[in-house]
């Protein structure tokens, strides 16, 4: 399918790309959350004629991100969670546990831009995680992983 980009998408292109997708790509995910548009000729003028406005807003977004990737650089979040004697976790510390954390610190973070490499984490330690609230700004913050009192 045919679409035309109404945001950067990662992997994919940057405003205003038009793009060959899968349909079910297209129909489940990028059309409903409003990163992208069929691309008929009736939606490419009206892109066309929103451009600069589109451009703005885009603009916003990642002076926004920038802004909250600065005061997240370099931060450390503290999690408790039970352990055993050796130090391995009973369970696992997730990107929802760490985007949480971060909410609570006063930061807008979705889970969806905590990003571990390495999959959960599973042992009491401190580990190095990437936050990308933009595609185009991922910053490394370290997280904590401590045995809960008990």
């Amino acid at each position: 399918m045919q679409i035309i980009l109404l945001e950067k998408v990662a992997n994919l292109g940057n405003l205003g790309d038009v793009v060959t997708v899968k349909n079910g790509y297209a129909r489940n995910f990028l059309i409903p959350t409003r990163q992208a548009r069929r691309a008929t000729e009736s939606a490419i003028k009206e892109f066309e004629a929103k451009r600069a406005e589109l451009e703005k807003a885009a603009a916003e977004k990642l002076a926004a991100a920038q802004a909250l990737g600065e005061s997240l650089n370099g931060k450390t979040v503290q999690i408790s969670q039970k352990a055993g004697v050796d130090g391995r976790l009973f369970g696992s510390v997730t990107n929802a546990d760490i985007a949480d954390a971060l909410v609570k610190l006063g930061f807008a973070i979705a889970k969806s831009q905590v990003r571990l490499p390495l999959g959960p984490l599973k042992a009491v330690g401190e580990f190095s995680v990437n936050v990308a609230p933009h595609t185009d700004v991922v910053v490394d913050i370290s997280v904590q992983v401590v045995r809960e009192a008990e």
